[in-house]
């Protein structure tokens, strides 16, 4: 029986703990940090999941047989590079390869050289001179640091003063530290997001998910790190399911093989459905979070097989995934993605009867409190979205929480 170790803290850790416990081969599970959710099914390890050294130690004296990196931040530090030096297996990207998400010009670079379809771009260093060529060219703008930004380093400027701000903001502030800003053309179309799993150029899809980055009903609010998903997008064909595999996703993974930076994680795809066709909005290298929540319940296959696979560069059966759909909603605390409060008591938990993945969550006595941005997201499927959305608010109703705030509209474009 194997014994497992989970990088990360949030709703995406959450969902892959819950993945692998429905592993036959998996005996133990240890996460780092975790929360208290996560805390129901597995041993969290108080080491930050940039801890490389720690984490290393640990997995070491505690015989991992397997690690799986969650966030970003890890990957960027050289986690995969640590633990395969020390002889562990680890499921995630070199530090070299995580460039795909970690450096937006890296990426368009990239996309560029290999064919790969994305809006046009240019990249600054210098404030003045990308205010000059913002300026002259039609708004919307779309701003991107060079870097990661915890998902909060992109602007869609709506006018010169929007532009002026959030370049100040990139390139003389360094509110994200130091880095460029890519300068890309404004595309329209609704966005959808691709996960696959990925080997070198053996690429493993997912079903396709849609996010909800708004914090209010009607796309309306600040931008978040996702206010729910959901799978079964109506608005894909399965000809647009076969482009974004094909010329996307497996042509990304085969150009990181020409590079010299094979994948060996999660590569996601941001992709939009453009009136020119699919068109890539950024790479991920890495789940993202909240579509985990609703991709990884479909999994009907052993998912210990999938990542023990990747991770050792093996061959693996195609995932098996269940039919139907699912439906996701955020709970968050008020005034996020802003300043909020913590330690609120959440009611009613016990009571809900589908998937709850701890996004933020604290538990004293017992009881479990607000500890986050996003607290929990609440997960159900359905044979069609309809009845997936049905059952998902009838369960989000049961949960009482003074500080707690949520979109009744997740998956309004198939209504709509």
């Amino acid at each position: 029986m194997k014994t497992v170790l989970v990088v990360g803290s949030g709703g995406r850790e959450h969902a892959i703990v819950d993945a692998l416990s429905r592993s036959p081969q998996v005996s133990r599970i240890y996460c780092a940090p975790g929360n208290a959710g996560i805390g129901e099914q597995a041993i969290n390890v108080p080491l930050k999941d940039t801890d490389v050294e720690g984490l290393k130690a640990f997995a070491l004296e505690n015989k991992v047989d397997l690690t799986v990196v969650g966030p970003e931040a890890s990957l960027a530090t050289g986690i995969v590079d640590a633990f395969r030096a020390a002889g562990l297996a680890i499921f995630g990207h070199t530090r070299a390869a995580t460039a795909i998400e970690s450096s937006k010009e890296f990426a368009k670079e990239l996309m560029a050289r290999y064919g790969i379809p994305t809006a046009a771009y240019r990249s600054f260093s210098d404030f003045e001179e990308a205010l000059a060529y913002v300026s002259a060219r039609p708004f919307p703008a779309v701003l991107k640091y060079d870097g990661l930004a915890a998902g909060k380093g992109v602007v869609i400027a709506q006018d010169v003063d929007e532009a002026r701000k959030a370049l100040a903001d990139m390139l003389l502030d360094k509110t994200f530290g130091q880095g460029k800003v890519v300068v890309e053309d404004f595309l329209t179309g609704p966005e959808f997001s691709f996960l696959c799993f990925v080997d070198g150029s053996r690429v493993y899809p997912m079903p396709l998910s849609q996010d909800h980055k708004r914090a209010f009903d009607g796309d309306k609010g600040p931008n978040t790190g996702g206010m729910g998903a959901y799978t079964g997008l109506p608005f894909l064909t399965e000809e647009d399911r076969r482009f974004a595999y094909e010329q996307i996703l497996c042509k990304a993974a085969e150009a990181m093989v020409a590079e010299g930076l094979p994948l060996s994680g999660v590569l996601y795809g941001g992709l939009m459905k453009t009136p020119q066709g699919i068109k890539v909005i950024e790479f991920n290298a890495r789940f993202g979070d909240p579509e985990t929540e609703v991709v990884l319940p479909l999994l009907k296959s052993d998912i210990y097989e999938i990542f023990e696979g990747v991770a050792l560069g093996r061959p693996v059966s195609q995932p098996e995934w269940a039919d139907g759909v699912t439906l996701g909603v955020v709970l968050a605390s008020k005034g996020y993605p802003g300043h909020y409060e913590k330690g609120y008591e959440i009611r009613g938990l016990e009571q809900v009867e589908a998937q709850v993945y701890h996004m933020g969550t604290a538990c004293r006595n017992g009881e479990f409190f607000t500890n986050g941005g996003r607290v929990l997201m609440v997960v159900s499927g359905g044979s069609d979205l309809a009845d997936a959305r049905r059952k998902v608010y009838s369960e989000v109703a049961k949960i009482q929480c003074d500080n707690l705030f949520y979109r009744n509209d997740i998956a309004h474009i198939a209504f709509e």
